[in-house]
């Protein structure tokens, strides 16, 4: 027993090591499903496992992570691209030492790039003080997000639903044209606002079975996050769940999320650096994307 305990701590310790940048899309096909809500606590319970974590933020400042952490960011990625400021001067830091980088107007540049500045771009983020262990990119909803080239260049696509209607036919409509159009085959599903763990099943199931039919995908399930007193009211202490009330519902649904997460197998090699995510990001800009409209 004890051999078969120590076997089971090594793989436990080989999936969650530090072999690569894991790089997540988070995605959402309708406002109000929690995606950013969702980003900073997974982002939180990650940083609370000695994981090194850098939010790549495409939403508008009012409502981006800054804003809904009660930070606020001078600078972004467009001022790295302009040579004004350094890469850790732009980004801020929430909190358990998450990094966050304002990039909605840097993203939608690239695609404008020199071979020159695409370079200097790339190096900027292999100069990077600490080495980045996980990168989460909250998406922008609309027809002006960059979701597919930002989806493309990830590991992994995380889509964000609740169970309303309107957001599980929009999470579908957005899996079908990345999967249509971009042969994109493997999503990861995260159910949001959900009254029980059965309910949150049940949507999963639904959603999954349609799209393996239909799109010849395979949808993942990744948990579900249960309504919660607790995570409304860290909301409003601009704080993330899992440090202002751990012993919460909500607190313990995102540290198994960040469990399941870094044990998911991505696209890429193992040994994977957050400068190739850039890379792959600078190529897919360039795709004649169809716009997603909700």
């Amino acid at each position: 027993m004890k051999k078969d305990q120590a076997s089971g701590l090594r793989e436990l310790s080989a999936l969650t090591s530090n072999t690569g940048v894991r790089v997540f899309a988070v995605a959402g096909g309708r406002t109000g499903v929690g995606k950013t809500c969702s980003v900073i606590n997974l982002a939180a319970a990650l940083a609370k496992m000695g994981k090194q974590v850098l939010i790549l933020d495409e939403n508008p400042r009012h409502k981006d992570i800054n804003a809904n952490l009660g930070l606020s960011a001078r600078y972004d990625l467009q001022h790295v691209i302009n040579q004004d400021k350094t890469l850790e001067q732009v980004m801020t830091q929430g909190p358990d030492g998450v990094l966050v980088l304002t990039a909605m107007r840097g993203i939608h540049s690239l695609a404008k790039l020199s071979l020159a500045d695409q370079e200097r771009l790339i190096q900027c983020f292999s100069e990077l003080s600490q080495p980045i262990d996980v990168v989460l990119i909250d998406t922008a909803i609309g027809k002006s997000s960059q979701v597919v080239p930002l989806s493309l260049a990830s590991q992994q696509v995380l889509i964000v639903l609740s169970a309303s209607g309107t957001a599980i036919t929009d999470a579908y409509a957005l899996i079908k044209l990345i999967s249509q159009e971009y042969a994109r085959r493997h999503f990861l599903i995260l159910i949001n606002k959900v009254e029980s763990e059965s309910m949150g099943r049940d949507i999963f199931n639904n959603i999954a079975h349609v799209a393996h039919k239909n799109l010849a995908v395979e949808l993942e399930w990744t948990g579900c996050i249960l309504l919660d007193d607790k995570l409304h009211r860290s909301t409003q202490l601009c704080q993330p769940v899992v440090g202002a009330f751990p012993s919460s519902q909500s607190a313990a649904s995102y540290r198994q999320l960040a469990e399941k997460l870094l044990q998911c197998t991505g696209a890429w090699a193992d040994n994977d650096e957050v400068e190739n995510f850039i890379r792959r990001l600078i190529r897919t800009s360039h795709l004649d994307a169809a716009n997603f409209m909700v």
